[in-house]
């Protein structure tokens, strides 16, 4: 009788007892539940991120990287991929497709580029020898039209032409070497004056131009070309970029290894950007392509460089000391580019004397390089002639047999070529101040 009230009291108990193991189990089931939709929860946000994070990559190459490299490309600069803004993907599939797409890209503006460059280049150079050949053969017709004329106003007429196509060719001369070309012409060796001299007659301006006196050293055959070439391009140079009134004065300087060709303008300087520009072009150590040129193109110092570069002398200009104020080219030929003088030979001895001639004695003087004085107009000069005991001090005069009488109309050809090279002065002068402008070539200047 007694145990069923404790049977009922227990009852109790057990129920209360098996209803907390029920609810402590069904709450670790829910907090495990919770803590999985956590960790579902943070892999989703995880996910988001990264997808967020590669969206943001492929923005930065296509807004960034691309146009970064192709900048670099076209302006000839090294090319640089950069990093990626997530460093947390540097080791993903991703930045390795990122990488293969720059690289690929690369490439390909670099096959493009030389393919454009080559092509380029061919057109130029067939154009160059296309319209060589004409000017050439136009020269050729304008030289033996001077030697046969006597016309005063006919010379007066073709010199001009003749001067312009000499231009004309310095021109295409120079873009030709540029494109790859030589610049042609194998000369014999030559005194440095005499290359000067041949400068100033392909430029417009060449009145203007002040030549030294004389010198005593020679350019090498193959120099000759190169060496006028950029003389008249720097003293176009600086005679395009200076007043017209004001003179453009060459000097030789003697130093140990060689000799300096100085040439001084009376311009206004160039900046400190244009300096730079020019002697990067004047360094022959940056290789020029056609395809990048600025618009307008400039050649004339571009050339300049690549004469540099290819016949072993020097170029460069400052403002420090130039005697005018404006700029000083200096074109530094070491001794590789220069020859030695020839030899004198010893004065003819003079035929003998008859009855009826008497020896003649050419006194006009001679200057160290065999040529006779030239005087201040670039024309020979002509001094009166001297017995032969007033020699004195001029012993390598030449002695030569008295000529035959002239005819009698010789003087007209004389007075034509006087009036031409008047008239050819006059009109270049009038011609300097109605075209200088400042859409010329060379913009550093």
């Amino acid at each position: 009788m007694t145990l069923i009230p404790d049977a009922l009291l227990w009852a109790p108990s057990a129920g209360f007892a098996a209803a907390s193991g029920a609810a402590l189990f069904f709450r670790a089931r829910w907090r495990a539940a919770d803590t999985q939709i956590a960790q579902a929860a943070q892999q989703a946000a995880d996910a988001a991120q990264q997808v967020a994070a590669r969206d943001e990559e492929a923005r930065h190459l296509a807004t960034s990287q691309l146009p970064a490299l192709v900048y670099a490309l076209q302006n000839g600069t090294p090319p640089s991929h950069g990093t990626l803004l997530h460093q947390d993907l540097a080791h993903t599939e991703t930045a390795a497709a990122h990488e293969s797409v720059l690289n690929q890209v690369a490439q390909l503006l670099v096959d493009t580029s030389s393919k454009a460059e080559s092509a380029t280049r061919a057109a130029v150079l067939a154009c160059v020898r296309s319209v060589q050949a004409l000017v050439y053969e136009q020269q050729g017709g304008i030289t033996r039209l001077l030697d046969e004329e006597d016309d005063p106003k006919v010379l007066a007429l073709v010199q001009p032409i003749d001067h312009a196509g000499s231009q004309l060719e310095r021109r295409l001369q120079i873009l030709g070497v540029i494109a790859g070309m030589w610049p042609g012409r194998q000369r014999e060796d030559v005194p440095l004056l005499d290359a000067v001299r041949g400068a100033m007659s392909r430029i417009r301006d060449y009145t203007r131009v002040k030549a030294p006196r004389s010198s005593n050293h020679y350019v090498a055959s193959r120099f000759v070309e190169p060496v006028v070439l950029a003389v008249a391009e720097l003293l176009d140079n600086a005679a395009r970029h200076s007043p017209p009134s004001t003179p453009v004065e060459v000097k030789f300087v003697e130093v140990h290894q060689g000799v300096s060709i100085e040439i001084h303008d009376a311009g206004a300087g160039m900046s400190l950007e244009a300096r730079q520009e020019a002697a990067r072009r004047l360094s022959g150590q940056h290789p020029v392509r056609l395809t990048e040129l600025r618009t307008p193109p400039s050649f004339g110092l571009l050339g300049v460089g690549e004469l540099v570069k290819e016949y072993g002398f020097r170029v460069w200009l400052d403002e420090d000391h130039s005697v005018h104020g404006g700029v000083r080219a200096v074109v530094f030929l070491p001794h590789s580019v220069l020859a030695t003088p020839p030899a004198h030979t010893e004065p003819a001895s003079p035929p003998p004397q008859t009855a009826n001639t008497a020896p003649h004695v050419d006194t006009r003087p001679i200057t160290a390089a065999g040529e006779y004085e030239i005087a201040d107009d670039g024309l020979a000069k002509r001094n009166s002639r001297q017995p032969t005991g007033n020699q004195g001090s001029h012993p390598a005069r030449r002695r030569l047999p008295r000529a035959e009488p002239p005819p009698s109309n010789f003087g007209n050809g004389l007075a034509a070529f006087v009036q031409a090279t008047r008239t050819v002065h006059t009109d270049a002068d009038t011609q300097q101040m109605s075209t200088l402008s400042p859409t010329s070539e060379e913009s550093p200047r």
